[in-house]
């Protein structure tokens, strides 16, 4: 068992919208991402998704409620099922994520925005 800098982690990559993974707990993938500009509407019908805002700001927008705006240090559970769209449109969000390992970004929708095989750092 070792610490986890996720600064450190943050580094070694600039893609955006390209989660990388830094862990696993209880059937779960612990990721990263950098985010910048609109994601596709997608859902996940049987995972709930967590969202921490490391630095800069998200906006998870929602087909059929009030969008929710995060700040750094601030989360939010996207429940299963729910149609969302991350956003982040003041500059490069850094987002820690939770969510039940195999889980596409796209959820069942195929974009060029899928991410099939995630690279682990």
């Amino acid at each position: 068992m070792e610490a986890i800098n996720l600064q450190d982690k943050l580094d070694q990559f600039d893609e955006r919208w390209a989660p990388r993974i830094v862990g696993a707990l209880n059937g779960q993938h612990v990721k990263l991402a950098k985010l910048e500009g609109a994601f596709d509407w997608h859902r996940h019908a049987e995972a709930d998704e967590f969202f921490l805002v490391l630095d800069g700001t998200l906006a998870i927008e929602l087909r059929d409620e009030a969008d929710v705006r995060l700040e750094a240090g601030e989360c939010c559970v996207v429940p299963r099922g729910t149609e969302h769209r991350p956003v982040a449109d003041e500059g490069v969000a850094h987002v820690l994520l939770f969510e039940p390992a195999g889980t596409r970004n796209t959820g069942r929708r195929e974009t060029d925005k899928t991410v099939s095989d995630l690279e682990w750092i």
